[in-house]
């Protein structure tokens, strides 16, 4: 192997060592965080635990598993309030910026090398004995990445209330051209009877026309929160999704005034379809979720 082969190698074991290092922090951080909440204390509540405390609070924090058969797209929920002091929001703001910094070099391995991800989702765990053993006990998979490092929500300023909801009817929309849809057409087996038939509907329709690609959303919490005082820019509340608690700056280590939502989403769609709704009825492609505009 001359030395021009290995140049590629270096920058990425310097970012997996960086990556290595950013998960450390991830955990320092958490466990910063829990030891505050432990000497501050603060009121918590939580949708699926009667007595939410430090040990619940630590063990959501530290879910970064997947559990067998898991959808690889979808993370685990933990719905809750917690009443931070400033010490503890701090801290909030650490993991979070610790989160931040694990997301980007990652993105920079896929950048470089996506098939080295799966072999660190096996060896992160392993730099830390405890969690490794519960990856072991509970008997889950490996690491669950989005459940790494997304961020813990917070709110601005103090609340004077919130009101949570299940979305349960939410959806991404994203505009593909004819073109694009025809390359996502063939990925497929295009002597497949049905995928022949779309090719054929994609073939009669103008180059020209946009298209739209479908993906339903998995149901979310959203927390409509109310500021005690109005914010300096002027917003007296804000709307946000939240899956993980809600960290509340709280001086006095009470929780505003809230709602308790059930512990599930609606089965079915209780909203009323929108009259300006864009999409036809029926999907044009179905084999790729694509739909024309009216």
């Amino acid at each position: 192997m001359t030395p021009t082969d290995t140049t590629p190698a270096a920058p990425l074991y310097h970012l997996q060592a960086e990556l290595e290092n950013a998960f450390d922090e991830i955990v320092a951080r958490i466990e910063a965080l829990i030891e505050v909440y432990r000497r501050d204390g603060g009121a918590a509540w939580a949708l699926e635990e009667a007595t939410p405390d430090a040990d619940w609070l630590r063990r959501i924090l530290l879910d970064f598993w997947y559990e067998e058969g898991q959808d690889g797209r979808v993370t685990r929920s933990y719905i809750g309030l917690v009443a931070a002091s400033q010490a503890l929001l701090d801290e909030v703001g650490r993991v979070n910026r610790a989160k931040a910094q694990f997301s980007g070099v990652l993105e920079r391995i896929r950048q470089e090398d996506a098939t080295l991800i799966p072999g660190l989702k096996a060896l992160l765990p392993a730099r830390h004995p405890a969690l490794n053993a519960q990856l072991r006990d509970q008997g889950l998979a490996r690491l669950h990445l989005k459940q790494c490092w997304r961020a813990l929500p917070t709110a601005d300023a103090p609340l004077s209330r919130v009101r949570m909801a299940w979305y349960a009817s939410g959806r991404s929309i994203k505009k593909l051209s004819v073109r694009e849809a025809e390359r996502k057409l063939m990925a497929f087996d295009t002597e497949a009877p049905h995928i022949r038939i779309q090719l054929h509907h994609l073939a009669g329709i103008p180059d020209g026309e946009p298209l739209a690609q479908v993906q339903k959303q998995a149901p979310l919490m959203r927390a409509n929160i109310f500021f005690a005082e109005p914010l300096a820019d002027g917003r007296s509340r804000r709307a946000m999704n939240v899956a993980l608690p809600l960290f509340i700056p709280s001086p006095d280590g009470r929780l505003p005034d809230y709602n308790r939502p059930p512990p599930f989403p609606q089965p079915e769609r209780t909203r009323a379809k929108r009259s300006d709704e864009r999409l036809e009825d029926e999907p044009f492609l179905p084999s790729i979720r694509v739909y024309r505009y009216r």
